[in-house]
């Protein structure tokens, strides 16, 4: 049986690395099927062929035939792989009009994959892949062979909304690869260049974001345009946030519309959490607007422990997002409120929903509460050691005086103590 199984093995290697003859897309599918549900010595040798078959210097010829006649979703998976593998070891050795042909493939594939709905929803495992094919391309390509990409993009994108919500996918995939991960992947001399190119085309890509935040009444295409600026925020010319509609639109277009609110809240966050001073009115009408519309979405009075503990996970990932927007915002601009007289009663608020907040029993919220309140004693504290004569208990004073700040939170600090 081992010896049958051997020559079974060797025909189909030598009949797949043969590229004389056309590919027998049956013959790869059953080798591939023998990967995923063979065993043994069986699994052991489709293992073998196909990685011979992956490492052959002409592989990647092979993908075109393998995406358009194969009935196997993991065959193809298994396609994309070899052209994975050719983009990232040999892309730079291949002749320029063997870089060009792959790229346009593979940008009309996703063409046409992505533009009919019901092969989105059907087929997104596989449409992510050829996205994620694509942002390897663009690593070697943009700008310098396609400087094109972004109004290619950013075009293709206002012909159909299915096509504009994939476009967004490929857009926030390019920005995590250049702001997030690209570190240790590409050299920093190209990571600044990919960084550069990415602001200074960005306009391009906010007008789009608007468009679709305006416009669209397609509910996932506006949630894959939130997810997709929320990449954005970490990076782009602060002119963008502060100096347009962006933060306005965010709060009384999207914050409270269940199906959006999650990643609005994480937006407003990410913002919340820029660190300059030449933008206080806008942090302050950050600040009050959210406030506004959080009392409408989950009143003051609200049991937020009991809401947590009932919710469903979008329910209970709004508390989270609730908590880390008050510690990220209270933390970096806490003082800015404080400043504002007329802004007390607000930051009161904004201290109860973190003291309501700090009762759920959930240990990823809890850090995010006790940070904020160790971050808030210990700011204090450096502010105005406590001294032995300061204290009424060691002095035997009844009359000692309490810095204002400490004074102004002693309320909610005694509240928090007693928890």
């Amino acid at each position: 049986m081992p010896a049958i199984m051997t020559m079974l093995a060797d025909h189909a290697a030598r009949q797949l690395l043969d590229f004389s003859q056309k590919l027998d897309i049956n013959l790869l599918d059953n080798v591939v099927n023998c990967l995923y549900h063979g065993e043994g010595a069986q699994q052991r040798m489709a293992q073998e062929v196909l990685t011979h078959l992956k490492e052959h210097p002409d592989a990647w010829t092979r993908v075109d035939t393998i995406l358009e006649f194969s009935q196997n979703m993991n065959t193809k998976y298994y396609g994309l792989q070899i052209l994975e593998n050719v983009i990232k070891t040999r892309w730079k050795i291949l002749p320029r009009n063997q870089c060009e042909g792959i790229k346009k493939y593979v940008v009309g594939l996703i063409i046409k994959t992505s533009s009919d709905p019901t092969c989105v929803e059907k087929e997104k495992v596989y449409i992510g892949k050829l996205n994620m094919i694509l942002v390897q391309i663009l690593k070697q390509e943009w700008p310098k062979h396609w400087p094109t990409f972004i109004s290619d993009i950013v075009g293709a994108s206002r012909t159909s909304e299915s096509l504009c919500q994939n476009n967004m996918v490929i857009l926030k995939l390019l920005s995590e690869e250049v702001f997030d991960f690209s570190s240790g992947q590409i050299t920093q001399v190209k990571a600044k260049h990919l960084k550069d190119s990415m602001c200074n085309e960005f306009s391009q890509i906010f007008q789009l974001c608007q468009f679709v935040m305006e416009n669209s009444q397609n509910a996932p295409l506006v949630h894959a345009t939130l997810e997709t600026l929320l990449r954005f925020l970490n990076w782009i010319p602060l002119g963008y946030i502060f100096e347009t509609k962006l933060i306005s639109t965010l709060i009384y277009k999207f914050l409270n519309v269940p199906m959006f609110r999650n990643v609005s809240l994480k937006c407003l966050t990410e913002i919340a959490g820029v660190s300059v001073s030449q933008y206080e009115e806008q942090f302050v009408t950050l600040f009050t607007l959210t406030m506004m519309q959080l009392k409408q979405m989950l009143p003051l009075n609200t049991n937020i422990r009991l809401a947590y503990s009932n919710g469903k996970d979008d329910e209970q990932n709004f508390i989270q997002n609730l908590s880390l927007f008050l510690c990220t915002f209270l933390k970096e601009h806490g003082q800015l409120i404080e400043k504002r007289l007329n802004l007390r009663e607000t930051l009161m608020e904004a201290l109860h929903y973190m003291l309501l907040v700090s009762e759920v029993e959930e240990t990823e919220i809890f850090k995010i509460c006790l940070e904020y309140w160790n971050h808030l004693a210990a700011e204090l504290y450096r502010e105005s050691p406590f001294s032995a004569s300061a204290s009424p208990l060691l002095s035997g004073s009844q009359h000692f005086d309490v810095p204002p700040r400490r004074q102004l939170y002693l309320p909610v600090l005694s509240k928090v103590t007693l928890k």
